[in-house]
Order: structure tokens, then C-alpha cells, then sequence
């Protein structure tokens, strides 16, 4: 198994956040590396919700993935899971008030864990584990800029 966090501070209170990381309509426009969304699953987004998405990597070319929700405690805390070739994945969203300069804001950290459910999938991370940890860290490095961005203004993402 191999986990990749980065951790950022976006200016801009949780219940903002959650609310820009969870409107799966507006994903596409806030979200660079993120194509239109196909919603899977009818209703309020909650454990159950899933979606389709197309991504672009952070080293050309796009990816067509499918999120899964697991866990959704807003505004703090939302678990997804995706399936990939030979591997699954758990994207852990933890978001926590803080005050920083004087200002609200919150911290977040976005966790990926990879665990392979195939033998050719842990000959993959074995190969290729440090440089997919690093597309990883680059990609969810633009997915939190990014949020800070739709935060508006004042949103930024500095590294913890």
C-alpha cells in the first residue's frame, strides 16, 4: 500500500469548502484536471453518491475515473474510493477550521492510498511507486489550489 497526503490552508471558512468540494455539477469548472461529471447515482450527495469523471494527468493524457462516496461528515471530513487496474483507491478529504493571521480559514489534507488487489498491481507499485507518488502529490497539489481558487480572492493553499 502506498499513501501520498499534502496538506493546505484555504482561506475561506470549512462549511465554503465542503460546500465547493462536494457540488458535483460545478466540478468540472473549479477543478483544472477535472472533466464533465456523470452523476451515477440519483438523490442528495452523501455515502452512496457516485459519479464519472474524466481527469487529465499531471503528466498528459486523461483518465476516466469513477468516485465512489463511502463517508461524508460535512463540513470536516469526506472518504471516496475509486477502482483502478489492479489497484483501489481511498481519497480521504479532512477539512478543520483554524485561524491563521488573524483570519479563519481551513486547513486541509487530502490523503490517497493505493492498495493492489491484483499481483500485477503490486508489481506496478513496486516498479513505478516513487514516481506515481509523485504524479500523485502533483495532482492533488492543483486539486487543493484549485478549491482555493473557487473560494474566491482571498482563497490560497500554502504547503503545512
Amino acid at each position: 500500500m502506498s499513501t501520498v497526503a499534502v496538506t493546505g490552508f484555504i482561506e475561506a471558512h470549512a462549511v465554503d469548502v465542503w460546500r465547493l468540494l462536494t457540488d458535483l455539477p460545478g466540478r468540472a469548472a473549479r477543478l483544472s484536471a477535472a472533466g464533465p461529471v456523470e452523476l451515477l447515482t440519483p438523490g442528495p450527495f452523501g455515502p452512496g453518491t457516485a459519479w464519472r469523471e474524466e481527469r487529465t494527468q499531471p503528466g498528459g493524457g486523461t483518465l476516466t475515473e469513477e468516485f465512489l462516496v463511502v463517508e461524508a461528515r460535512a463540513p470536516h471530513r469526506l472518504v471516496l474510493c475509486s477502482s483502478g487496474a489492479g489497484v483501489d483507491y481511498r481519497i480521504t478529504w479532512s477539512l478543520q477550521s483554524v485561524q491563521r493571521r488573524r483570519r479563519g480559514c481551513t486547513a486541509v489534507t487530502v490523503t490517497q492510498e493505493a492498495v493492489p488487489t491484483a499481483p500485477y498491481g503490486r508489481v506496478v507499485a513496486l516498479l513505478l511507486g516513487g514516481l506515481a507518488a509523485r504524479a500523485v502529490e502533483v495532482a492533488l497539489r492543483r486539486d487543493l489550489a484549485d478549491l482555493a481558487l473557487a473560494a474566491g480572492a482571498t482563497g490560497s493553499v500554502e504547503a503545512a
